[in-house]
């Protein structure tokens, strides 16, 4: 796989974490109200997973087979 498409996957995936985690508790996925470790937890890994995906898609980075 090209850089661009692991760049757009990760882009996609952390994006979805984050407005998942993030709006848990109205979509009605949240285990009780109020902000927990589970979605905390999916908060920081979508953050990640995204500012991965923005790395690898706006520099010059190259993955190594």
């Amino acid at each position: 796989m090209s850089t661009k498409t692991i760049s757009l996957v990760l882009l996609i995936i952390g994006a979805v974490l984050l407005v998942l985690s993030l709006f848990a508790d109205l979509i009605g996925i949240g285990s009780y109200p109020g902000m927990h470790s589970s979605q905390i937890a999916g908060i920081l890994m979508g953050a990640v997973l995204l500012a991965l995906g923005v790395y690898f898609r706006f520099t010059k980075a190259t993955l190594k087979k």
